[in-house]
């Protein structure tokens, strides 16, 4: 048990008078050579997102929410849109080196920070719950910020400012104002940017990997030109709803039948998912002393990444943490609405345990890197929303994900999707180490000195043969 005895005088520093244990007894660790000022003195800007109904069917702009920040970056891949105003779309859209901040949700996601990097012409804006900054780059680089916020220094000084309530956490712009960061030289500040700089180049690298593999996959199929549409009104015979036992018009789509005409089609033939892949479905119960590594459906990024764990004791987990994934193992989300959480497991998640909102998937017929890529692409992820049923929760059950039907794709052409994956993986996972070497070295700067930082960056680049100019 840790305990602190605090001064009544001292409450008074903070403007809300916190006195709550988490507060006052976690206060992060300083280091007495460096100079500190709060996040609000180096920002230029600072704004709440969007308060707007979303949409998946293309409506609008794109937006971002929480889930499509990862590893410091702002996800490419955004599957979510809003219906706004062309005024509304000036205010809120999205510029190159803008920060983006998590202030709500449950505590493993508040805090979460990411900087975007502008992609692609196209506007995209951002959610309410996110909070968008900009610094003054005179003082404090974005990269850094960013870095600096995914420290353990920066994450203990956001938590212990949470409110936390029954269902949720908050810490909303001005408590982010009030976080206090170390002022580390330009020289360090314009490393780590180097290293964002080389880490983004490898995630572009890394989404251009996914979508050769898919074209690959789509070009086989003859679908390469398909687009598939979402049609407003159409008609259906009684006798359909009475066979299916489905009255909603969503489930009878035309567009559901076309995409399986397509497979159908194809000259190798076709076979129903359940008699291609193993479904391991066996409950497992983890030990309460024992710690487990945890994947929830938003540790899941649009590409296949799995970005992120919870690891906890058996006894901490939630009851939803009970289905065990290993090497090869491809976990497909169940729910509606995040479907395109599809994922592969890999070697440094062998034995992990996700969520029983996901089906644990292999194969001895199919490569799990073209399982993936089938399932993710349109071929799959219409086939998952046409057998989604239910009120409060929809998702797809066993026997609807089982009569899914997926093409006998020649082993030449799922060799050419695994190498494609493969490489892929490689890169996100360099990208990645790249990030995780910025902020080690932001760590050191703070625990010892700026120059063990810039030794550290230099060493664990030149393992990966990277130079930073």
């Amino acid at each position: 048990m840790k305990t602190s005895i605090v001064p009544y005088s001292k409450l008074s520093e903070h403007q809300d008078w916190r006195w709550d244990s988490e507060f006052v007894c976690f206060e992060p660790r300083r280091n007495k050579d460096l100079t500190y000022k709060t996040i609000g003195k180096v920002l230029t800007f600072a704004q709440y997102g969007i308060s707007i109904d979303m949409n998946e069917v293309g409506i609008g702009c794109k937006i971002y929410r929480m889930n499509e920040i990862s590893d410091m970056f702002c996800d490419r891949t955004i599957d979510k849109y809003a219906d706004i105003s062309e005024r509304e779309i000036n205010e809120f859209k999205l510029k190159s080196d803008d920060v983006l901040f998590n202030r709500t949700n449950s505590q493993e996601f508040v805090g979460r920070t990411g900087i975007f990097k502008k992609f692609s012409e196209e506007d995209i804006v951002f959610a309410s719950y996110l909070v968008r900054v900009r610094t003054n780059h005179d003082e404090v680089l974005p990269e850094y910020l960013t870095v600096f916020l995914n420290t353990k220094y920066g994450i203990q000084d956001v938590k212990r400012r949470a409110r936390i309530s029954i269902n949720q956490s908050n810490v909303n712009a001005e408590e982010l104002k009030r976080v206090e960061i170390p002022i580390i030289s330009k020289q360090l500040q314009e490393t780590i940017k180097k290293l964002f700089d080389v880490a983004f180049e490898l995630v572009n690298k890394s989404e251009s990997y996914y979508q050769e593999a898919e074209k690959i996959l789509l070009s086989e199929l003859g679908l390469s030109s398909w687009k598939p549409k979402h049609r407003l009104s159409f008609v259906k015979n009684f006798s359909d709803a009475q066979s299916a036992e489905r009255i909603d018009a969503e489930y009878f789509q035309p567009i559901y039948e076309e995409v399986v005409e397509r497979i159908r089609q194809y000259k190798k033939g076709y076979k129903p998912l359940g008699d291609i892949v193993k479904i391991k479905n066996k409950n497992f119960m983890p030990k309460d002393a024992v710690s487990y590594k945890y994947i929830e459906l938003a540790n899941i990024s649009e590409n296949g990444n799995i970005n992120g764990f919870i690891e906890a004791r058996g006894k901490e987990l939630p009851t939803r943490a009970r289905s065990k994934v290993n090497t090869e193992d491809v976990i497909v989300s169940s729910i509606e609405g995040s479907l395109s959480s599809v994922a592969l497991i890999t070697d440094d998640l062998d034995n992990a345990l996700c969520s029983t909102g996901f089906f644990v998937v292999n194969s001895n017929k199919i490569n799990s890197e073209t399982l993936l890529v089938l399932l993710k692409s349109p071929i799959g992820q219409l086939q998952l929303k046409k057998g989604c049923s239910g009120t409060i929760l929809t998702a797809i059950g066993d026997n609807e994900f089982k009569q899914i039907i997926l093409p006998n794709l020649r082993a030449e052409i799922q060799n050419e999707i695994k190498k494609k994956i493969a490489t892929m993986y490689g890169a996100k996972s360099s990208s990645k180490r790249l990030l995780d070497i910025a902020k080690r070295g932001v760590e050191i700067a703070i625990e010892y000195e700026e120059n063990k930082a810039i030794a550290l960056i230099k060493s664990e680049c030149s393992k990966l043969n990277v130079e930073l100019l």
